[in-house]
């Protein structure tokens, strides 16, 4: 979403659409930046072409050098795998494309359901040096691209801007005086909202078993302990310091307990279920429609 009265800066990466809102247009030369990070980052990271780090992996087994900021990432997904009990892992990417959601957008199942490898048996994650000892898919989709929100607004406050909304399809971090009103998209129907929140000075991420969906009762949240999608919870939402954290609890609202979560991560957030309840932590301030 664009920030009202904000200058707004779109464009395409990794795979989704972006809005970069600041209160003046970004120069040339911080829009080359935004860009150029995106890039690296789909270069590092993607399971969908050919040529990223990550692939090399899921071709051989061997080791691979990815950027400083897969230390951060690659800590915030072993707390998860940990909490969760290996049913949240990078290592779920296998799992998905069994499923049909692979690099060639198939949507078609190869078979049942595959749990994914266990972390320990096949990955070593050692700040930003990954070894696998056989060729394995990773998946870091859970939280990159809330990384990549964080690092993009890295981008802006280095130029000396303090006020921006950086949104990539729903994850979102915003900083400045007013905090802003964002609607929480109706899982069943993207055309309504079931609340509002007040977002200032955090990041608010979301993750919904209707926005990657294929087949009956595929999609792209799976417990990887299973191979297969979860059908207990259809929506869920966070706010946190940092995009990277948001984004990646959202996925992990959908495998684990929040009070496992809250015992080491500061963040509020709503739990949609499949049958229509809904939960929410007393810090998730905001309004729910009935």
């Amino acid at each position: 979403m664009a920030h009202p009265g904000w200058d707004t800066f779109a464009f395409d990466g990794i795979g989704t659409g972006w809005e970069i809102s600041t209160p003046d247009p970004l120069a040339p030369a911080v829009r080359i930046r935004v860009l150029r990070a995106v890039e690296d980052y789909d270069l590092s990271y993607s399971r969908f072409r050919p040529d990223s780090r990550l692939v090399e992996l899921a071709r051989a087994a061997g080791t691979v050098s990815l950027p400083p900021h897969a230390e951060q990432l690659g800590a915030v997904f072993g707390t998860l795998y940990r909490l969760s009990g290996g049913s949240m892992t990078p290592l779920v990417g296998g799992s998905l494309e069994q499923l049909g959601y692979g690099a060639d957008y198939a949507l078609v199942p190869r078979g049942p359901a595959r749990p994914a490898p266990r972390w320990e048996d096949v990955l070593r994650w050692d700040g930003s040096t990954l070894t696998c000892t056989e060729p394995v898919v990773l998946d870091v989709g859970a939280a990159g691209k809330g990384q990549l929100v964080d690092l993009l607004a890295g981008i802006l406050r280095a130029d000396g801007i303090a006020d921006y909304l950086v949104d990539g399809s729903g994850d979102m971090l915003h900083a400045g005086p007013a905090p802003l009103r964002v609607g929480l998209e109706h899982p069943y129907d993207p055309a309504q909202a079931i609340g509002v929140v007040e977002l200032g000075n955090r990041a608010l991420c979301a993750s919904a078993s209707n926005r990657r969906a294929w087949g009956d009762g595929l999609h792209h949240v799976l417990d990887a302990v299973t191979g297969r999608p979860v059908d207990t919870v259809v929506a869920t939402w966070t706010m946190a310091p940092s995009a990277l954290e948001a984004d990646a609890l959202a996925t992990a609202l959908f495998l684990v307990e929040p009070r496992l979560l809250e015992e080491e991560f500061d963040f509020d957030w709503l739990i949609v279920f499949s049958d229509g309840r809904a939960r929410f932590s007393p810090g998730f301030e905001g309004t729910l429609f009935t």
